[in-house]
């Protein structure tokens, strides 16, 4: 089933969110319905914050993103209760857009490099040491479930410029090709 996505200006999308467990009620069902809403909305990554749920699962599907014959670089998984354990490497830009701050880009600066620890959808533990594009859609992903948005990373001058388009989606007056979730003022 495809669920909206909750946009800016949502008090879920600025929680840090919780962990869960095992028997969280109905995950599975959950986790493809959130895969079916993220390549709906031509994504590449969703957290639960941005359906909103406070909990700490996301996904992220890189394999999209490369260059034909390069596919196996990418990454498909599930991240419950994450923790970015370390973080190495110059910052290094690259555009990044949200599906819950539709049609708005901005250059972040992160890391090259981190070790992630977080349990799969069927909560084996696992560590992953990513670096590149992995790395990046993992780290805004995982800033998803600490209550964090691409845009309070952009520079002041940047964030001046696009403040009245996110008032804009905040109040509803946007579209987008997904179904979308704004707050009632």
């Amino acid at each position: 089933m495809i669920l909206p996505i909750y946009a800016y200006g949502h008090k879920v999308l600025k929680r840090v969110a919780d962990d869960i467990a095992a028997d969280y009620s109905n995950l599975a069902q959950l986790i493809e319905n959130m895969w079916e809403t993220m390549y709906n909305a031509s994504g590449v990554g969703l957290a639960a914050p941005q359906i909103g749920l406070s909990i700490r699962l996301f996904m992220v599907d890189t394999v999209q993103m490369m260059e034909e014959g390069e596919e196996d670089q990418g990454i498909k998984r599930v991240f419950i209760n994450a923790r970015i354990t370390q973080q190495e490497g110059d910052l290094w830009a690259y555009e990044e857009g949200c599906l819950s701050i539709p049609k708005l880009t901005g250059d972040v600066e992160r890391q090259k490099k981190i070790t992630i620890e977080f349990l799969d959808e069927n909560f084996k533990p696992q560590v992953l040491h990513l670096d590149g594009l992995n790395a990046r859609v993992v780290q805004h992903e995982y800033d998803h479930i600490e209550g964090v948005l691409f845009t309070e990373k952009l520079k002041p001058l940047k964030k001046r410029l696009i403040s009245r388009k996110l008032e804009n989606i905040r109040k509803g007056k946007i579209r987008a090709h997904y179904r979308m979730r704004f707050i009632k003022l």
